[in-house]
């Protein structure tokens, strides 16, 4: 069983604490509300991706080629006119769509984590789950700085696929040739999806408070469960 001491700290410092001290800030904030997190973590991805535009914009057109492609290739009535404004609207609505995904991605991450934590016999709450799932995807924020500070050496002709910036070994995946499923899988196989999934499993211990190996066993379930609609869309291309 996990046990933390519980300290007094403001809620900032948190986003400073769950880099090192991710135990301390589950134990403080396990009774406490989840969207102060949720709210942080989603202005700053948001505004992260809004202002990496001039990077993610080469990765958004490739996918969205690919899709188009896909589509005129299973509906002959699919014209390349529509496509190209199809692609366009596409472009302008994903700019602003991380300031829904994010929060609902965060949130689904909560609900999966309370339930298979059940399984492993956590005695989380269901609040404490989102709060740690809240909390778990704050290094995503840097994630995206990094993402930002690629952008000024990388080729935008190399970036044609999502995980071209990601640290893991979807960027090394080819996306015209690789397969989609294999893809959507390895993909998750990066730094920061680890990191967040290593701060999952410590914030069930402490807040479920079971043991680690169990905690990092129920993390790891969670981490499949993750990865099942990248494989899924895969299969289904």
């Amino acid at each position: 069983m996990e046990t933390t001491t519980v300290e007094k700290a403001s809620v900032w410092e948190d986003f400073l604490d769950i880099f090192y001290a991710p135990s301390a800030v589950f134990a403080r904030r396990e009774n406490g509300s989840f969207f102060i997190p949720l709210l942080v973590v989603t202005l700053m991805l948001g505004l992260l991706f809004i202002v990496n535009s001039r990077v993610m914009d080469p990765i958004m057109a490739a996918e969205s080629q690919r899709a188009m492609a896909k589509a005129m290739a299973e509906n002959p009535e699919f014209t390349p006119e529509m496509a190209a404004r199809m692609s366009g609207m596409t472009s302008m609505i994903a700019k602003f769509s991380a300031f829904i995904a994010i929060p609902l991605i965060i949130f689904c991450t909560g609900v999966a984590l309370y339930f298979v934590g059940k399984i492993f016999g956590a005695a989380q709450t269901f609040r404490a789950a989102l709060v740690v799932a809240a909390y778990a995807y704050v290094p995503r924020i840097l994630e995206g700085v990094l993402a930002g500070v690629q952008g000024f050496f990388v080729d935008p002709a190399q970036l044609d696929g999502q995980y071209r910036l990601s640290l893991g070994l979807g960027r090394f995946l080819d996306p015209d040739t690789a397969s989609p499923a294999l893809i959507g899988l390895l993909g998750r196989v990066d730094v920061f999806t680890i990191w967040v999934t290593v701060l999952l499993a410590i914030g069930l211990a402490v807040t479920g408070r079971i043991s680690r190996p169990k905690a990092a066993l129920a993390a790891t379930v969670v981490w499949v469960l993750g990865a099942l609609p990248g494989v899924s869309r895969g299969l289904q291309g």
